[in-house]
């Protein structure tokens, strides 16, 4: 999972960061707790 451990919407590989599994167009992505709002109200 080395590869994938990272958010598919800002690409953040830290260690500390949380990550949520999700599925996004059909493919299981992780997405990390910072960009979990944007993800959920949209960008503005």
């Amino acid at each position: 999972m080395a590869e994938k451990t990272k958010c598919f919407v800002c690409g953040a590989d830290a260690q500390d960061v949380v990550y949520i599994h999700c599925v996004h167009q059909g493919q299981e992505k992780l997405v990390c707790v910072r960009c979990l709002p944007v993800l959920i109200h949209g960008a503005h």
